[in-house]
This record gives C-alpha cells, structure tokens and sequence, in this order.
C-alpha cells in the first residue's frame, strides 16, 4: 500500500510540474495577492502570511468554490459554488482576471457582483500553478487500484 501512495504522491507533483503555468513565476505574482489573502495550511502552519479581507488560499486548487473555513463569501459567489463552481486553473485564471465578470457569466445573473475587486492582468496560470503546491495531503492512497 505504501508503493501505491508513493506512486499515487509521484503523479500528483508530475502534474502540478506539468501545469500550464510556472509557479516560480507564480510566487512573485502572487505578491499581488497577499494583501488580501495568506496561505496557512489546516495545522496552522503560515506559508505566506497575508491579509485577512479574502480567503485562505490553502489547498484551492481544485476545491469547490466558497468552502474555505472561516470566510463569510458574497452571495453570488455561493449561488457559483452551488452550481458546481471548482477552481479548475481554467475557472481560477477566468476568475482573477475579471472576478465580476466571471459570476455573471457563470450564475447567468447580469447582476451579479464578487467582493474581490482586484483584476489580475497577467500571470493567472502561474499563479494557480505556485498554489497547487500548497494543499492537504490526498487520501488516494485508499483508491482501488486499476489494472488493464
């Protein structure tokens, strides 16, 4: 089982390497963000201490929308999570460069609004890819294992 985890732990990191974007690029773009967000992991453990006025950014890639503990989230970022909103670095990336506009379209509510106002120019890929390092450890490792 423990050669299951570690080949299971082995393709995790091929493909956060493999990413679109390059997280060491993404570690100076997210200088942008930390004024709002920090990335503290479950244990308490802070990565990058940053402000209080956005969510925790710990184990977001790949989550569903509007679950990080201890955030209240705007309306309309609820109504996208309830419909299935995961920050895939599609999602994330569409999200960071107009976050407004994002909800619009996702919720199809014209009116929609996001309590994030900042607008990342470039380097959304990059950024997705520097946080995809950071999360909690998978439980795969209890995955039936698939043969051909």
């Amino acid at each position: 089982m423990k050669t299951l985890s570690y080949a299971i732990l082995f393709c995790g990191i091929v493909t956060v390497v493999n990413a679109d974007g390059d997280p060491e690029r993404g570690k100076r773009e997210f200088n942008k963000c930390k004024s709002c967000h920090m990335i503290v992991s479950d244990d308490g453990d802070v990565i990058v201490k940053g402000g209080r006025t956005g969510p925790n950014l710990w184990g977001v890639t790949d989550r569903v929308a509007g679950t990080a503990d201890g955030y209240r989230y705007g309306k309309d970022h609820l109504k996208a999570a309830e419909m299935g909103l995961v920050w895939t670095e599609d999602q994330f990336s569409q999200f960071v460069t107009d976050p407004r506009s994002f909800l619009k379209a996702f919720t199809g509510n014209s009116k929609a609004r996001s309590k994030m106002s900042f607008r990342l120019k470039s380097g959304a890929e990059d950024v997705f890819a520097y946080l995809a390092q950071f999360g909690p450890v998978s439980t795969q490792d209890e995955a039936p294992i698939i043969t051909e």
